[in-house]
């Protein structure tokens, strides 16, 4: 068995002497794990730091097995790694990539979210917005999408100031009613309107991880969320105008 194919570095783990195991998200193979020989030494490890752009070619006997990867480099995000909050975003990329996404299940269209938006890293002006579009696309991609189009309680499409955590669907100001103090912000910039000032991002970070940790989280049967997207949305909260 053997196929060939481009991915983004999610994460490596030493295996044996100078192999490591790889883990990566390729589009037309999903995230899949392989061994590479040789994988810690000098020449290898900048080529596997996460973010990092490969072509890949992998081999093994049977399907099932984890087999083996021979990987060319073809870009480098290392550049970010001088910066605190593009590294943080950066962690926090590859870490839901790798809890949420199941093995060896091909992601196309998210693949090709995910790429020009690690592309944007270390532009953090641009970032925060790009990341929190792509999450809600993540929670779209695994079944849980935000349906925010009119107000779950009265139809209307004017006024929507709030996220039902049960249903995922906007609710206006008026449909809130004495229930307003237990639903999510709905900023404008999680419906893609306004300028998207950062305290408004987040605001929608806090909805967005509602749903990735209340919702997703437990139906994929895991642990809590991946701290690296904490640590993410705390760094760029601290960094917001007291």
């Amino acid at each position: 068995m053997d196929w060939r194919d481009q991915g983004i570095v999610l994460s490596t783990r030493k295996h044996g002497e100078n192999s490591v195991i790889l883990n990566v998200f390729t589009p037309d193979h999903g995230r899949h794990a392989g061994i590479v020989r040789g994988g810690t030494s000098r020449k290898m490890t900048p080529i596997l730091q996460p973010g990092g752009q490969v072509d890949l070619a992998w081999r093994a006997r049977l399907e099932d097995h984890i087999g083996s990867f021979t990987v060319e480099p073809l870009r480098s995000r290392a550049a970010v790694l001088s910066d605190r909050l593009a590294l943080a975003g950066l962690n926090a990329v590859t870490a839901l990539l790798s809890f949420c996404l199941p093995e060896r299940e091909p992601h196309p269209k998210f693949y090709a979210r995910t790429e020009p938006l690690l592309d944007l890293l270390g532009q953090n002006d641009l970032w925060p917005l790009a990341y929190l579009r792509w999450e809600t696309a993540l929670l779209e991609e695994m079944g849980f999408g935000l349906d925010l189009s009119e107000c779950a309680v009265t139809g209307t499409t004017e006024g929507l100031v709030y996220v039902s955590p049960k249903s995922g669907r906007a609710v206006s100001a008026k449909g809130a009613g004495e229930w307003a103090d237990r639903l999510l912000p709905l900023p404008p910039c999680l419906r893609g309107e306004g300028n998207s000032p950062d305290v408004e991002i987040a605001q929608a970070f806090h909805t967005t991880g509602f749903f990735l940790a209340e919702k997703l989280a437990p139906e994929l049967g895991h642990k809590p969320l991946p701290e690296a997207r904490g640590r993410f949305v705390d760094l760029f909260t601290r960094r917001l105008p007291r």
